[in-house]
C-alpha cells in the first residue's frame, strides 16, 4: 500500500511540473504613437503560416485611445513568431483601403519595418523562449 501511494504522489507531483512547463510565455506589446480616440485597436499573434492569411493564432484588443496602449498574449508557446497591429476606427473588423491600395486606418507590426509594400513574416518574426517578452510597436 506504502508503494502505492508513493506512485501516486510520483505521478501527481509529476502532472504539475508539466503543467508549469508547458504554460508558456507572456508576450506585452506596447503600442505606441495611437494618433486618435476611438475605434479598436487589435494585435494578432500569427505564425509564417498564418501570416497575411487569417486572423492569427491568438489576439488582443482595446479601445483606441490617442498616446501608448497595451495588449498581451499568455501562454505562448516557444517558436517564431509576428505580431500585426492595426486601429479598426470605424468597427468593421477589417483594414480599410482607399482606391490606390494605402491603408486608410493605422497599422504596425513587430520588427517595425515599414517599408513600402505589404509585409513580409521574415521582416516582422522573433523568437518565443520560455521568458516572458515585451515589444514595442510603433504606428
Amino acid at each position: 500500500m506504502k508503494n502505492l501511494s508513493l506512485v501516486f504522489a510520483f505521478a501527481l507531483l509529476s502532472q504539475f511540473s508539466f503543467a508549469q512547463e508547458t504554460q508558456g510565455a507572456d508576450i506585452v506589446i506596447t503600442i505606441e504613437n495611437v494618433l486618435t480616440d476611438g475605434g479598436q485597436v487589435y494585435a494578432a499573434l500569427h505564425t509564417a503560416e498564418t501570416f497575411m492569411q487569417s486572423e492569427g493564432i491568438d489576439f488582443d484588443v482595446a479601445e483606441g485611445k490617442k498616446g501608448t496602449l497595451l495588449l498581451n498574449f499568455k501562454g505562448v508557446k516557444p517558436g517564431t513568431y509576428a505580431v500585426m497591429v492595426m486601429h479598426d476606427l470605424n468597427g468593421n473588423n477589417q483594414m480599410d483601403f482607399d482606391n490606390n491600395g494605402m491603408p486608410q486606418e493605422s497599422y504596425g507590426m513587430s520588427g517595425n519595418d515599414m517599408h513600402m509594400g505589404p509585409p513580409t513574416f521574415d521582416a516582422a518574426k522573433f523568437e518565443v523562449t520560455e521568458e516572458d517578452l515585451e515589444l514595442n510597436i510603433r504606428f
